[in-house]
């Protein structure tokens, strides 16, 4: 934004016949186009109110002050002479101290205030003790002074003055200084809400752990660029940097978590930028630099390389911490259009696969691969114009107690209505979670979960079943789960201890400490956990020590091979007596045969869910079945 603006409409010169009402009033019309400029600042603006208001008035000088209560003085931000130009905030200018409350008290209920005796002594009512100095410094005979305010808040003081002769003003004069005043005000608020749209703008276009720009902030820049291409030789490239941070990192208190991690690189990556390279942090665990200059094709690849050097070689005062890095370059040559969107997958898509490689490895985009990258973008498209039509809908698979023989909960499952197609989550959830779209799906499905539970049936014993929602890695990482989970409870009505949130292993090992912290939050609310698919993640058992698990939940295929695989059943005996000792609950997913449920009772698990019980099934057919007697077929 330029620090300086021309006030256009003041170039003209009005005639000498003019009256006042007439100076004024186009001096009104004039800055209410100037001051709601869009390049117009607060300084500009006061100083075209300043030049508009010496000249209409025809006064000698016109100064602007702002008001500090708590130090009690005025300051003096702009003071403005037709023969001699204005003073800016830099130039140390005049500060008034007040001595009463007088003078401002007078200030807030009048439109403008008339200060004219210059023999003004220490007992002045108006409070200003250095006033008498201050028109003497510069001959000010007369005085005309009108506030700033907003909302019964004054912020300041116009001032008109007249230098070297004594001035009646008229009704006409006060009321153009108090409109001045209001001016003053309307800049200043103009400018703090400009200020807080850029600040919004700035933390929606910034990550808050690294403070630099995230992917919609990159995704816009590389967007400007791609257009701004005029010839094939000028090349535009993405490296895309993915750091794994639990990678050599043993899970322990001192440990620092995946953000501590991820701003330190962040931080080393920096070092990187110039003119022609600028970094973004586009994922929780990722960074990407957009590289812009003539023939850079080896340059690019050069970066890559460095970027791995060094990440390698960052020295972490936890002896055991060695985050791995893979990075991924994609190109734009100029020569074929495409998109920021696609041209970020296909260095994210470049990392991925140089992440299979090793742990500190970069791999260029294979550009066969590109068609396809181009039917999954298109792909997403269709899922969030689905998502906004409201096609999403859960279904629910209900969990079986074989002992009691009835129904004691149910999880829900996400699916797709497409036509006359209903679509598993299995089919669609990686495009979700790799786009980021599983943020408002995942907190619409913990709502939509909530409220269908609400209306459940009672069981047949008069409690009412619980209802388990699964939550997503980014979901967990990335939103607010806690205060999602408080909402959808306050929505629906859904008393606390009728919701289990599920995790996977993977998800809490990523950031043990901020996984404490949320579990922790999450029992104060009253919410269960359930780890989901115990068994097919970390191999540490350490998060089962530190953390508030409620519930493990066996992977299906550890049962599928009971009772026939010893491996297995010793597998889930395992399971059922660490939870028992630690006073978790255990239930088996993916039981199909009833001897299947005949070995996990004989082993001692109590709860179970799989084909042989119930497929899911809509809302309305769920709540009907938590009212009756499970089959007997089942038994």
């Amino acid at each position: 934004m330029p620090s300086t603006y021309k006030l256009k409409h003041y170039e003209p010169v009005e005639p000498e016949s003019y009256s006042a009402s007439e100076r004024f009033n186009n001096a009104l019309v004039a800055l209410t186009r100037t001051v709601w400029h869009a390049d117009c600042t607060f300084e500009t603006a006061i100083s075209a109110i300043c030049e508009a208001a010496a000249k209409a008035m025809r006064v000698e000088r016109v100064s602007v002050w702002q008001y500090d209560p708590g130090a009690r003085v005025l300051r003096c931000l702009q003071a403005h002479s037709p023969s001699r130009g204005a003073r800016t905030l830099s130039e140390d200018l005049d500060t008034l101290a007040l001595e009463g409350d007088d003078y401002i008290a007078a200030l807030k209920y009048v439109r403008a205030l008339h200060v004219s005796d210059v023999e003004l002594g220490a007992a002045d009512p108006s409070g200003l003790i250095q006033l008498r100095d201050y028109l003497h410094k510069h001959r000010i005979l007369t005085r005309l002074d009108a506030p700033a305010c907003v909302d019964g808040e004054l912020l300041g003081v116009m001032c008109l003055e007249s230098v070297d002769q004594a001035r009646e003003w008229s009704p006409e004069d006060v009321t153009f200084a108090a409109s001045m005043g209001d001016y003053v005000a309307m800049a200043y608020q103009i400018s703090r809400r400009r200020e807080a749209e850029e600040e919004v703008r700035h933390l929606r276009l910034h990550d808050a752990t690294t403070g630099l720009p995230n992917r919609d902030y990159m995704v816009e820049m590389v967007s400007q660029r791609l257009a701004s291409q005029t010839s094939n030789r000028e090349a535009l490239a993405i490296v895309h940097v993915r750091i794994d941070p639990s990678s050599g990192v043993a899970a322990s208190a001192t440990a620092p978590t995946t953000e501590e991690i991820m701003a330190q690189v962040g931080q080393r990556l920096s070092q990187f930028t110039d003119t022609d390279i600028d970094l973004a942090h586009v994922r929780s665990d990722a960074f990407a630099l957009v590289v812009t200059r003539r023939a850079m094709g080896r340059g690019a690849v050069s970066l890559a390389e460095r970027i791995l050097a060094a990440v390698s070689s960052m020295q972490w005062e936890h002896e055991e911490v060695s985050p791995g890095a893979a990075v991924g370059v994609a190109f734009a040559d100029g020569a074929t259009p495409v998109d920021a969107r696609v041209l970020l997958r296909q260095a994210e898509e470049a990392s991925g696969s140089a992440r299979e490689i090793d742990k500190f490895a970069y791999k260029v985009f294979d550009p066969d691969r590109h068609a396809t990258l181009v039917e999954a973008l298109q792909f997403e498209r269709v899922l969030r114009e689905a998502f906004l039509a409201e096609e999403f809908e859960l279904f629910y698979q209900p969990e079986y107690d074989p002992t009691q023989r009835e129904w004691v909960a149910a999880e829900a499952l996400l699916r797709w209505r497409s036509g006359d197609r209903v679509i598993p989550a299995g089919e669609f959830i990686g495009v979700i979670e790799s786009s980021g779209l599983i943020l408002a799906v995942g907190k619409w499905v913990l709502h939509r979960a909530c409220l269908d539970a609400a209306h459940w049936s009672p069981l047949l014993d008069g409690t009412l079943p619980a209802v388990r929602v699964n939550v997503s890695g980014r979901q967990f990482d990335e939103s607010d789960l806690v205060g999602d989970v408080m909402h959808a409870l306050e929505a629906s009505g859904l008393a606390p201890e009728r919701l289990c949130l599920e995790l996977t292993e993977t998800t809490l090992m990523s950031d043990l400490p901020k996984a404490q912290d949320v579990l922790v939050k999450l029992k104060l609310v009253g919410v269960s956990v359930a780890i989901d698919d115990f068994g097919t993640g970390y191999a540490s058992l350490v998060y089962l020590k530190r953390l508030p698990i409620d519930v493990l939940k066996i992977d299906q295929s550890f049962v599928e091979g009971i009772p026939g695989s010893p491996v297995d059943t010793a597998i889930v005996h395992a399971v059922v007596g660490l939870a028992t000792a630690l006073g978790i609950d255990v239930i088996a997913e993916g039981v199909e045969q009833f001897i299947q449920q005949q070995a996990l009772q004989e082993i001692g698990v109590r709860r179970m869910q799989g084909w042989l019980y119930a497929r899911a099934v809509e809302q309305h057919v769920i709540s009907d079945m938590f009212g009756v007697q499970p089959s007997d077929l089942l038994h």
